[in-house]
């Protein structure tokens, strides 16, 4: 599979990515635990099919410690006993999150209220933000196809500001 583009290559995809990454940067700094962030961000790359995102997002979390059986697991987390009540919380909200145009409703008031239950303010603006912006990032990368498989752990640390 060929990239119909490199977005990193054009400057103002570049700048546009630089942006999108201290966003990043402001969640991954918050108290939201870095395991639920890795979790959530690939099970949105998993259900989006971004192959970059799934290749980025397990590379980073096995990078910071994160189990291989886990990270096998996500795509069935519900099926699982590996996950954390408050992971599962996470997963759902995630999943919900992700997956708007297929439910009426979007996110269900029981999955907010088990996140709630497990996650205070400052964690549910970054997890909701979190959602949003892998969201994004899955879509940039599908829309151009950039392939996964080349992905190195922590390669976009030069975007911080």
């Amino acid at each position: 599979m060929e990239p119909r583009m490199d977005l990193m290559a054009n400057p103002l995809g570049a700048k546009i990515a630089k942006r999108i990454y201290n966003v990043a940067l402001a969640i991954t700094q918050s108290s939201l635990p870095r395991s639920v962030q890795d979790l959530v961000m690939l099970r949105a790359s998993q259900i989006n099919g971004c192959g970059f995102c799934v290749d980025y997002h397990t590379k980073d979390a096995a990078a910071a410690g994160e189990s291989a059986v886990r990270l096998h697991l996500v795509a069935a987390w519900r099926e699982s006993t590996v996950f954390t009540e408050a992971e599962r919380a996470a997963l759902a909200l995630a999943e919900e999150g992700t997956r708007i145009a297929d439910a009426h409703s979007g996110v269900s008031d029981g999955t907010w209220a088990k996140a709630r239950e497990h996650y205070d303010d400052d964690q549910l603006a970054a997890l909701v933000s979190l959602i949003a912006m892998i969201n994004a990032n899955n879509r940039l990368n599908v829309i151009v196809r950039k392939p996964g498989g080349s992905y190195q752990p922590g390669a976009f640390a030069a975007l911080a500001d």
